[in-house]
């Protein structure tokens, strides 16, 4: 979310789209960390299911907005 803000923040479609990338990786890094919090023990196998489930919506609404403000940037470009 703090990715999001600040790409938005920035003031240019670019740049926003830049930080959108970024958070969206960062759902991939936070899915990483669950598998690992799983395998020690700091969550059970029902929450790393819907904490995954939580995080890939997450990345999806990401990517739509992502390819949202790519489309309006090409078509101010044109």
């Amino acid at each position: 979310m703090s990715n999001i803000a600040e790409g938005f923040e920035r003031g240019s479609q670019r740049e926003f789209y830049r930080y959108l990338y970024i958070a969206r990786s960062s759902c991939a890094e936070l899915r990483s960390q669950l598998y690992i919090a799983c395998d020690v023990g700091y969550i059970s196998n029902g929450q790393f299911e819907e904490l995954w489930n939580l995080a890939e919506n997450t990345a999806r609404v990401i990517g739509g907005l992502k390819n949202s403000v790519k489309h309006t940037r090409d078509s101010i470009k044109s």
